[in-house]
């Protein structure tokens, strides 16, 4: 698999130390590649060889990361943004505050890490980035407004940043999970009956785990994935088909 995919010695920033992020860099340090993985909590950052504390809230915060792996790597080839927050709250509940923390966090570093990151892989004339964004994106889910606006603003930010950089051999793509189980919605996983219920809704009839995701991310980060630029790779066991 290492050199059919081209992914050997490559240097890549994850940036998101929960459980995609630190399944995506597993999965790249086999393939060959040099990583290193941000994350704003160090506990999450335990065990990785290039672990680097960062804040994706700010500007100075993506920014940092970018230059500091750049520095440790002596380059950037390949950017993985898995940061994500989520809270289950109607729109009528949700607050300002609320609104401003999901997109931020979600949207809003996606942006920022993007375009440190893609200064550096326009310049070198290669790159990829590969973003997650949520079958939210597209699906209308209940209690899922500021979180699904984030998912599908990735969406058409990706597709943006593809077209401007794609002369410059820099593709830029996401994978959208489906039902997942990951940190962010274990708990939400395990209320009474709620694992069966989002089963249910799955056509392959079960939910995705992380090890479903990392193929994905990796043909996308991959030489083999050279001429695929501005798309979503659903990963959801055809959950968007119903």
């Amino acid at each position: 698999m290492e050199s059919w995919l081209g992914l050997a010695d490559r240097r890549v920033l994850v940036a998101g130390g929960g459980g995609i992020g630190a399944a995506c860099a597993a999965a790249f340090t086999a393939a060959g590649a040099r990583v290193a993985v941000a994350d704003l909590d160090p506990v999450r950052l335990a065990g990785q060889e290039r672990p680097l504390v960062a804040d994706f809230s700010t500007t100075q915060g993506c920014e940092d990361a970018v230059a500091r792996t750049v520095d440790a790597l002596g380059g950037l080839d390949i950017l993985v943004h898995a940061v994500g927050v989520n809270q289950r709250v109607p729109v009528l509940d949700t607050t300002d505050d609320d609104w401003d923390r999901i997109v931020d966090i979600n949207l809003s570093s996606a942006f920022r890490l993007g375009r440190a990151a893609g200064r550096h892989m326009v310049d070198a004339g290669w790159g990829r980035q590969v973003y997650c964004s949520s079958v939210s994106g597209l699906l209308a889910h209940p209690n899922h407004g500021p979180y699904a606006a984030s998912k599908g603003g990735i969406n058409q930010l990706l597709r943006v940043m593809a077209r401007e950089w794609a002369p410059r051999g820099v593709t830029v793509n996401a994978i959208a999970p489906g039902y997942t189980e990951t940190d962010l919605t274990r708990a939400h996983l395990d209320k009474p009956g709620v694992r069966e219920h989002y089963t249910s809704l799955v056509p392959a009839g079960r939910l995705g785990s992380v090890g479903d995701l990392t193929g994905p991310v990796l043909f996308l980060a991959s030489d083999q994935a050279a001429f695929v630029t501005g798309h979503v790779m659903y990963v959801d066991g055809g959950r968007t088909l119903v």
